[in-house]
Formats: structure tokens, C-alpha cells, sequence
């Protein structure tokens, strides 16, 4: 598993010089490992703990990802800073995430109520994808989209759920 996700970021990032390099000083990397601990443990329930270690991993990469969101395997978060992915939030696998991005929800309610990211998406610096969408495989959002509706497959998304025909 930790080999498949320093791989995935080798694979995207052509300034990686290394494995080391990217297992010991990549945010998202650090962020993902965090959070598959903080999802076990809120998985069996242990909701403090779950967010103390949520807590730790954000003070630590900048990225706050909540234990009760699902990951998909070799996501890329991308420098990092800033990123939010919410409780109900689901993303899918090969995804890559930039920096200043919110995968945030519309309600208090006890619901679904943040996004599902499908597999080989790319969401650009701080687009913000709110509420219980789904976000189709193969998608592209462009930087600092507000996407509040749900978009199909292989599509191109900008501004406020513009789609652009790729």
C-alpha cells in the first residue's frame, strides 16, 4: 500500500527525485498515511482518537481530511495546503487533488452530505465541490470551480458548473 502511493506520486510528479524524498517530505503522502489510521480507528468506533490523529495530521501537512471519508488508492494530493475533504466525502482511485480544494457539505444533518469523487478525476487549486454530487470518472474541474450539481463522465467543469466538451 505504501509502495502502490509513493509509486503513484513518483509516477505524477516529475520534480520527485526520489522515493525517500516523497515518503518523507510529500504533505499528501504523510496526510493519506495519517488518515488510513484515523479511518481504522473510526471504523471501529474510536471517534476521539480518530480526530486527535485527524488533528495531528493536519497541524503537521496543512490538509484536513475528516477519519469518516473514504480514499481511494494512489490519490495525489498535490502541495496540499489548504485541502479539506469532509466526513461523507468519497473519493475514488488515481485521483489527484491540488492544493486550496474543498470537498465540503451543504448541511448539519446526519446525511450523506459531501461529495463522491470518482476514479481518475483531477480537481484543480481551490475548486470547491460541494454537497451529496456525484463527480463522474475521467472528470476534469478546473481551478477554483464552485461545482454544486453533479457531473457525468469524461467532462471538463470550470467556474460555477460550467462544462466544457473536452
Amino acid at each position: 500500500m505504501i509502495l502502490e502511493l509513493v509509486n503513484a506520486y513518483k509516477n505524477y510528479d516529475p520534480a520527485a527525485k526520489s522515493k525517500a524524498e516523497i515518503l518523507l517530505l510529500y504533505p499528501g503522502v504523510k496526510a493519506i498515511l495519517l488518515h488510513q489510521l484515523g479511518h481504522a480507528l473510526y471504523g471501529l468506533e474510536l471517534f476521539f482518537l480518530a480526530r486527535l490523529v485527524a488533528e495531528i495530521s493536519r497541524f503537521f501537512t496543512g490538509i484536513e481530511i475528516h477519519p469518516g471519508a473514504k480514499l481511494g488508492r494512489r490519490l495525489v494530493i498535490d502541495h496540499g495546503m489548504g485541502v479539506v475533504i469532509g466526513e461523507t466525502a468519497e473519493v475514488g482511485n488515481d485521483c489527484v487533488i491540488f492544493h486550496g480544494v474543498t470537498l465540503g457539505g451543504t448541511k448539519f444533518d446526519d446525511v450523506k452530505r459531501h461529495p463522491t469523487i470518482g476514479n481518475n478525476v483531477l480537481i484543480g487549486a481551490g475548486a470547491k465541490i460541494l454537497g451529496p454530487i456525484t463527480i463522474g470518472n475521467n472528470v476534469r474541474v478546473g481551478a477554483n470551480s464552485v461545482i454544486t450539481k453533479s457531473i457525468s463522465d469524461n467532462l471538463v467543469v470550470v467556474g460555477s458548473n460550467q462544462i466544457i466538451n473536452p
